[in-house]
């Protein structure tokens, strides 16, 4: 866009969005800058002089250390499509040929061709604006689907340079050519000659490129002459820092708008090289890592290893399109997208288990609403069943962009696919993986609870009735519990155990019993299988009826009989905060989403239970502590004690040797 007359430009652009939600919201971003830059540069003034001597001491030495790490060795080169999306579309309709064109349409501009960016259209402009500014301008409709088409053709040649080339979009990758160069005894500038060309007959398009030592600079080399064109950096350490050295910071890839802004503001830089100059500045105003950056891009520096192949963590789609608030043109834009999310995550082969909602208000307000599944999705339908639930509690509202994000894959560890599905809290006990598992004979629990025997563990125990939840907790209920909001009064400690000698007298000749315990709690007692189930009549706690779930319960039923299966109801309140985000992990859940806030709610406890079972694993040779009447304990403590031997010889009584070799230490 060099000369264009940008006055003329932002003139129009003030004129045409002065007092629209564009405009209300280009002044707020305007004004949040101003604000940063005014207290950064308070900052700056405040700074002492010795503090600035001391700044200017470690970045002299931190310029040293990264002057080592200077490689000139490699050859690395920057493809960049020229005007891609335009391009295509001019490929497809040769009428459009030297006509000012864009992609997009009156809300939002893609990318413009060359012949409409001489009136100052440019990627990323409202529609009515560019209209202005070109009253000719000809909008095309984006269609990804042919942009995608072309794009994998150049990456077919891409791969005959560097097999291991990285796209940084559709329209650009950087490729190694070091190799390529050596093994053919050629130059960088003969290989990027020779991929352009290459290019252009695969294609059909025309593309740019840069060659340089490093990635940062080969970016910055394929603009310099756009379009259809080529610059070549030599791997020289003078003429890299020449080149750097009137360079504008804004054609470094990182540096945008506001960082510029900010650096010009704040620090008066302009060119890279006045980096170097005011790097005690620098240090003192920014993150270690960011001032690292600045002081990198000043020496010219940038990367030239080959990045390890990492595995994607999350894959996207999103549209932008004219603001509205029809409900039905809302929920069809989010089923189009789901549906290109599916695809492309079927055609990656990825299954993820959090979605993420983007939402793009007419007043330019972003917000994004997630939710974390229990079990790995890939297909539309359950995206777009579980992206309108997201979108269901935002409504009423006006859009303006829609997109979803699908992360958490189940391939994030060390790419070894897990199982997709997470097993629920029931089938983990019944499948007897569970910690919780009492020691000695069972059939002895319903007829002495004094004789019972238990690891010196929590023991949890769930009702057999869907409405009926207790807890027993052994041992301290302050240490490594993860459940810190469990209620006092969902807890019988082995401190209150005539409480179950009172219920095991009032069961002994009763079916059914209620129970008041000192603490006001109303408990009913149930026999199931000669194990005696001790639950909560709670009327503060909210209950799920009981046929809310009966594909599930019916499920569950037919596994375990008519009542032997156990369910978590009440374990959701334990975890979420605000009703909405997991205190444990942090996933966000709203409270519509109740079977997966259930299962949500039985993966942690479960998780607690595996943690316990692989600390009880290394106990397993100690001797188990019983929890019994404090009655009964006293008389074990009478019977066991003994006095020291008062019989003299020629052998030392046990208490007695103990006693001497103490005092010998």
């Amino acid at each position: 866009m060099d000369g264009v007359d940008k006055e003329k430009v932002q003139r129009v652009v003030y004129e045409m969005s002065k007092g629209s939600k564009y405009f209300e919201n280009e002044e707020r971003k305007e004004a949040f800058i101003r604000q940063k830059i005014e207290h950064m540069r308070a900052r700056a003034a405040k700074i002492p002089a010795a503090d600035l001597s001391h700044y200017q001491k470690v970045v002299d030495k931190r310029i040293l250390e990264l002057e080592a790490t200077r490689e000139l060795s490699r050859i690395w080169l920057h493809v960049d499509m020229d005007a891609f999306y335009a391009a295509v579309e001019t490929l497809s309709n040769p009428l459009l040929k030297g006509k000012p064109m864009a992609v997009g349409g009156m809300s939002m501009i893609s990318t413009a061709n060359y012949e409409a960016r001489k009136f100052g259209v440019r990627a990323a402009m409202p529609g009515f604006i560019a209209r202005k500014l070109c009253p000719e301008l000809i909008f095309v409709p984006t269609d990804f689907e042919k942009y995608t088409h072309y794009s994998n053709l150049t990456r077919k040649v891409f791969q005959n340079y560097d097999p291991n080339f990285m796209a940084a979009s559709l329209d650009e990758a950087y490729l190694d050519i070091t190799e390529v160069c050596k093994e053919r005894g050629i130059s960088g500038a003969e290989i990027a000659e020779e991929l352009r060309s290459r290019v252009h007959e695969e294609t059909g398009l025309t593309c740019s490129a840069g060659v340089a030592p490093n990635r940062l600079l080969a970016k910055v080399c394929s603009d310099i002459n756009k379009p259809n064109g080529q610059f070549v950096l030599p791997n020289d350490r003078m003429a890299v820092m020449t080149f750097i050295s009137s360079l504008p910071i804004r054609k470094i890839g990182g540096i945008g708008k506001v960082t510029e802004n900010i650096l010009r503001g704040v620090l008066g830089i302009n060119t890279c090289e006045e980096m170097l100059r005011k790097g005690s500045f620098l240090c003192a105003l920014f993150s270690h890592s960011t001032a690292d950056f600045f002081l990198s891009v000043g020496l010219g520096l940038g990367g030239t290893d080959t990045p390890e192949a990492r595995f994607r963590k999350s894959i996207s789609s999103e549209r932008t399109f004219s603001a509205t608030q029809d409900t039905a043109l809302l929920y069809q834009k989010l089923a189009d997208i789901a549906e290109m999310l599916s695809a492309d995550m079927q055609k990656e082969g990825l299954c993820g288990r959090t979605l993420t909602l983007k939402l793009k208000t007419a007043s330019f307000e972003v917000r994004t609403r997630a939710v974390t599944l229990q079990k790995y999705i890939c297909s539309s339908d359950d995206i777009l069943k579980y992206a309108s639930r997201l979108l269901k509690a935002e409504l009423p509202i006006s859009l303006r962009l829609i997109g979803l994000r699908v992360s958490h894959f189940n391939e994030d560890k060390v790419g070894v696919p897990v199982d997709p599905t997470q097993k629920t809290l029931t089938t983990f006990l019944i499948s007897g993986d569970a910690s919780t598992k009492i020691v000695d004979d069972q059939s002895s629990f319903g007829s002495d609870l004094s004789n019972l025997h238990f690891r010196n563990d929590r023991e949890t125990v769930f009702s057999v009735d869907i409405h009926e939840t207790c807890h027993y907790e052994f041992g301290d209920p302050f240490k490594s519990n993860p459940l810190q909001d469990v209620d006092d009064n969902n807890c019988i400690s082995s401190e209150n155990a005539w409480e179950m000698e009172q219920i095991h007298e009032l069961s002994s000749n009763k079916t059914e019993a209620m129970v008041k315990t000192a603490d006001g709690v109303v408990h009913t007692l149930k026999p199931s299988n000669g194990v005696l189930w001790v639950s909560e009549e709670d009327s503060s706690v909210q209950k799920e009826p009981e046929d809310s779930n009966p594909d599930r319960l019916n499920k569950e039923a037919s596994t375990l009989g008519n009542e032997e299966f156990f369910l978590s109801n009440h374990i959701e309140q334990l975890y979420w905060v605000n009703d909405y985000r997991c205190s444990l992990c942090g996933a966000e859940l709203p409270s519509s989403f109740v079977e997966e806030r259930q299962e949500h709610s039985d993966f942690h406890l479960a998780e607690r239970l595996q943690k316990e079972e692989s600390g009880a694993d290394s106990r397993a040779m100690m001797p188990r502590q019983r929890i019994v009447p404090q009655d009964h304990v006293v008389n074990q403590r009478r019977r066991k004690k003994h006095k020291s031997s008062p019989r003299q010889g020629r052998h030392l009584p046990i208490d007695s040797f103990f006693v001497k070799s103490n005092q010998n230490f």
